[in-house]
C-alpha cells in the first residue's frame, strides 16, 4: 500500500459528490430502522427482512459501486491516471492501494450504520446486528474489488455496475436458485447467518462456499485490476 496514492484516493472520493451519496443510503436505512422503532413496528422478522432487502441486498451493492468505481475509474477518464503510471510506483501497489480505499469506505459508510440500523431495531438480540455488520463489512470489500476492476477494465464502469447490481445481485441473485451460489449479496448474507441465531434468517449456501468465494473473487479482482493496469500506456490508452 502506498500513502501518498491513499491519500490522493481518499480526497477524491471524499471531495465529490460521490460522499453525497455514500452519505445519503446510510441515511436512508438508519432513518428506517429509527421510524420503524418509533412506530413500535421492530421485531426480530422486520429486521432481518430491513437489513436483506435494503442493507445487503440494495445499499450494500450500490455503496460498493460507487467507492469501488469512484476511487480509479474518474482519473482514467480524465487522463489523471497518466500522472500516477508514470512514478515509479509497481502497478499491482496502485490496485492494492486503491482497493484497500474503496473497502475502508464501504467499512464506514455500510457495515457501520448497518450495525446501528439493526441495533435500533432489536439491540443485540439475536446477534442480528453483529451478523449483518460482519455480513456487509465482508461481502463490501468484495464488492469494492469487483467495481474497482470494473473501473480499470471499461469506461463504462457505472452503467455496468448498475445492470449488475440491481439485475443481477437485486433479481437473478435472489429469485433464481441456482444463481445464488454466484451472487457477493448471498455469500454476504451467509456470513451474517453464522452470527445470528434468529428464527427469522436463514441460508442455503454453506460457509464451506461462501468464505472461498469471498477470497477467490476479492483476491482475484485485485490481482487483475494490478496486471491491467500493467498494459496502459502513459498516454492513458489501452
Amino acid at each position: 500500500m502506498n500513502g501518498v496514492i491513499a491519500g490522493i484516493s481518499y480526497r477524491a472520493l471524499l471531495g465529490r459528490r460521490r460522499i453525497w451519496l455514500l452519505i445519503m443510503l446510510p441515511l436512508v436505512l438508519i432513518a428506517m430502522a429509527a421510524l420503524l422503532r418509533f412506530i413500535g413496528a421492530a421485531d426480530e422478522r422486520t429486521a432481518v427482512v430491513l437489513m436483506q432487502t435494503f442493507a445487503i441486498g440494495t445499499m450494500l451493492p450500490l455503496l460498493g459501486l460507487i467507492a469501488g468505481t469512484g476511487v480509479i475509474a474518474p482519473e482514467i477518464d480524465d487522463g489523471t491516471i497518466v500522472h500516477l503510471l508514470s512514478k515509479p510506483i509497481s502497478r499491482p501497489v496502485i490496485a492494492q492501494t486503491k482497493f484497500v480505499v474503496a473497502a475502508s469506505m464501504l467499512a464506514l459508510f455500510a457495515a457501520v450504520p448497518t450495525f446501528v440500523a439493526a441495533y435500533l431495531l432489536v439491540n443485540l438480540e439475536s446477534g442480528i446486528a453483529y451478523g449483518f455488520a460482519l455480513g456487509s463489512l465482508i461481502g463490501g470489500i468484495a464488492y469494492a474489488a469487483v467495481f474497482m476492476l470494473l473501473g480499470v477494465l471499461t469506461r463504462h464502469a457505472v452503467t455496468i455496475g448498475i445492470v449488475y447490481a440491481l439485475v443481477w445481485e437485486g433479481v437473478v441473485g435472489n429469485f433464481v436458485p441456482g444463481a445464488r451460489r454466484f451472487s457477493i449479496q448471498q455469500w454476504a448474507q451467509t456470513i451474517a447467518d453464522q452470527l445470528s441465531s434468529s428464527a427469522f434468517f436463514s441460508t442455503e449456501i454453506t460457509l464451506g462456499f461462501a468464505v472461498p468465494a469471498l477470497a477467490v473473487v476479492t483476491v482475484g479482482a485485485v490481482l487483475w485490476a494490478g496486471r491491467r493496469l500493467r498494459s496502459f500506456s502513459l498516454t492513458g490508452d489501452e
